[in-house]
Parts: structure tokens; sequence; C-alpha cells
């Protein structure tokens, strides 16, 4: 037997601006932004990370946006995107590794999707290459049961999808 699933109806989304970050993005409408309360050092890294809250489905998308710049080379958050993703390796089955290519509005990036019993089976980057980067990963809030997880990550990968397609990059 499987928990009852009690999904937001449809997939509604409005814009939401950073601010002083460099995007704006589409959010689902049944989630809302939180600002990061991981600290370090008495203080949060950025002010441009965020926490996507998807509580009524037990789970949330952590964003972290970086300027590119001589503190945050692209290299080097590409390396730290792979590192974060390969922590999920000791317990994943698989990871599919997808291109991101959107070269119209300058995103390009990678998805990691991992299948098994991982707290985050979604994450992905994207970045313009010269002076946006912007990664996040989905995380469930339980213990992952792959089989009653499943539609879930279906339900939500739909709105990781839109959010990737509709972000905008914002000029400095």
């Amino acid at each position: 037997m499987y928990p009852k699933i009690n999904f937001p109806s449809g997939h509604d989304y409005v814009w939401v601006d950073t601010l002083d970050c460099g995007f704006i993005f589409l959010k689902p409408s049944y989630a809302s932004i939180q600002k990061d309360s991981f600290i370090f050092e008495n203080k949060t890294p950025s002010e441009c990370w965020f926490d996507i809250d998807l509580s009524q489905l037990n789970s949330k998308i952590y964003c972290s946006y970086y300027p590119i710049n001589k503190e945050n080379s692209l290299t080097d958050l590409i390396d730290d995107s792979f590192e974060m993703a390969g922590k999920h390796n000791i317990k994943a089955e698989y990871r599919r590794e997808s291109l991101i290519e959107i070269p119209d509005k300058k995103i390009y990036g990678l998805m990691f999707e991992i299948s098994g019993p991982v707290a985050s089976p979604i994450q992905f980057y994207v970045t313009d290459s010269t002076s946006h980067f912007l990664r996040a990963s989905l995380y469930f809030e339980s213990k992952v049961n792959p089989d009653s997880t499943a539609p879930v990550l279906q339900f939500i990968r739909k709105d990781i999808d839109k959010m990737i397609d509709k972000l905008e990059w914002k000029n400095k």
C-alpha cells in the first residue's frame, strides 16, 4: 500500500523577481520562496540563496545563485555542482546527465537525474557562461522510497522544466 498524495491542482505559475540577484523565473503557484537559512560563520553565504518550499509535496528546491567573477570562477562552480551531485552516488542506482541548452536566452547547463533511494533525485545548474550561475537541488523532506516518491518526482519535474525554460538573466 502506498500513501495517498494530495497533488496541487494543475501547474499554475507566478513570476519571481530575485531583485538584486541576476535572474527572474517562474515558480509553481503552490510553492513559496524562503530565504536560505544555511549559516556559515554567523551569516548566510549570499543574499541570492533561497529555497522554493513545496511543502504540499514534502519537498524543497534549494537554489544558490552566484555572479561569475574572480572569486567564483565558472570552472569552480561547475566542479562544485558535480561534487554535490556525486555525494549521492553512494545510494544511487544510476545517474543520468542531460545537457540544458537554450541558446537564444544564453542558458546552458546540466541536469543530474539520480535514481535510487537518494534524498536529492534532481539537481541542475544553468549559466550564461560569463556572468550568471544558478544551481538548484530538489530534496525530499522525508525518507525516500523511490516507488512512493516517483509520482511526486514526475509532478515536480514539470515545474523544474518550466522554471528552467522560462528563466531569464538580468543584465548588470
